[in-house]
């Protein structure tokens, strides 16, 4: 019998950075199996984390596949032949493209690369938690601007800018309420952004829009306004559980996240999937014009057990105000078999987001809510 340990040495809280002090992390989607083991569930449905419901592209499980073999081998630190296929598809260079462990790995690198104490971001509230997390680990701090009908709102954000403003976010479309910014709006807001703020136009979910005034936020930077604009293969592309993201930025900010970003970050089969997925320009709107039909049918769904999604949503994933009792809407639906998102670490403890599934999973989740009480009128 193998002898039990005695006690590890305790830390005191005055060995850690202060700026971590009362800092509450980041708190991922439940994953599937967790709640299957916890609650003795057969069946769950996940709509938490904005996942496409497709998997892999064929060609990059292929890609998958013939990189298995050489993985006693560390991969290209570098990325070279990614970066240089992302740099030839937006018609930039080579020296101004990047890649990272998820476009949240990017805002990592950017606040160690830019953030000191002193410094302030600035972002739009409810939004993606990063943005505020990664800023107050480098000892930063965080202006959250209130949105505005339920989107970002510029101009008050210029109003908020000061001399220690660096970066300024805008995630288009916003996480979680799924709303985005017209292109006139983005226009007038790099017309007027002061010439010492960076700019980070988070565009995640762009594959998902349909909207043709929807602007490319590398037309920005091509025009030569200060905006690093960062993208993800982790949503349409449906390789969330590789992390590839990427960033459209300065080559001066490229060699800047080279400093920050951990060495060996993308790992091989990482790189080949999303090379291989840039090509397949069929199934990426195939994938597209499925989500816009079937995001229309999850929020008749919800309309028709008496929530009221917030509109127009424009990505893969619904908004949904349920008062002052979204982390109990949660938990009864989890109980159900069905994973959302409480949206509390958005800024949003009011609200739940549900991510736009398979008409099979729209299905359950309409007797899942069928099953649980409805929220009370207003």
């Amino acid at each position: 019998m193998r002898a039990v340990p005695g006690p590890f040495a305790t830390i005191a809280e005055s060995f850690f950075r202060p700026a971590l002090a009362g800092l509450v992390p980041y708190e991922p989607g439940k994953p599937v199996e967790e709640v299957q083991r916890e609650l003795g569930l057969d069946r769950v449905v996940k709509l938490a984390s904005n996942e496409g419901t497709d998997g892999p592209f064929p060609a990059a499980l292929e890609a998958m596949e013939r990189a298995a073999r050489e993985l006693n081998r560390y991969p290209d630190g570098g990325s070279y032949a990614l970066r240089t296929a992302l740099a030839e598809r937006h018609g930039v260079r080579y020296e101004e493209v990047t890649v990272g462990s998820g476009s949240d790995g990017l805002v990592d690198a950017l606040s160690q690369a830019v953030l000191g104490p002193g410094d302030e971001i600035l972002c739009g509230w409810p939004s993606f938690p990063s943005y505020v997390i990664d800023a107050l680990k480098a000892g930063a701090e965080a202006r959250r601007v209130p949105l505005r009908d339920h989107r970002y709102d510029l101009d008050a954000m210029l109003e908020a800018i000061g001399s220690r403003t660096k970066i300024a976010y805008v995630c288009h479309p916003n996480n979680p309420t799924g709303t985005t910014n017209t292109r006139a709006e983005l226009d007038a807001w790099f017309e007027r952004v002061p010439d010492h703020v960076l700019t980070v136009l988070d565009q995640a979910y762009l594959e998902y829009v349909d909207d043709p005034d929807y602007p490319d936020g590398i037309d920005y930077a091509k025009r030569g306004h200060r905006v690093a604009v960062m993208r993800t293969f982790s949503k349409i592309f449906g390789l969330a559980g590789l992390r590839v993201g990427y960033a459209i930025a300065p080559a001066e900010l490229i060699v800047a996240l080279g400093k920050t970003r951990r060495a060996f970050d993308l790992t091989t089969p990482a790189q080949v999937a999303a090379l291989a997925s840039l090509d397949d320009t069929a199934e990426l709107e195939r994938r597209r014009r499925a989500n816009a039909e079937r995001r229309p049918e999850l929020e008749r769904i919800l309309r028709g057990h008496g929530y009221d999604p917030l509109g127009p949503a424009v990505a893969n994933f619904v908004f949904v105000d349920v008062g002052d009792d979204a982390r109990a809407v949660f938990e009864r639906l989890l109980r159900e078999g069905v994973i959302v998102r409480p949206l509390a670490g958005f800024g949003a403890p009011e609200a739940i987001r549900v991510t736009v599934g398979t008409s099979d999973d729209h299905a359950f989740l309409d007797e899942a809510l069928g099953r649980i009480a409805a929220p009370a009128s207003t």
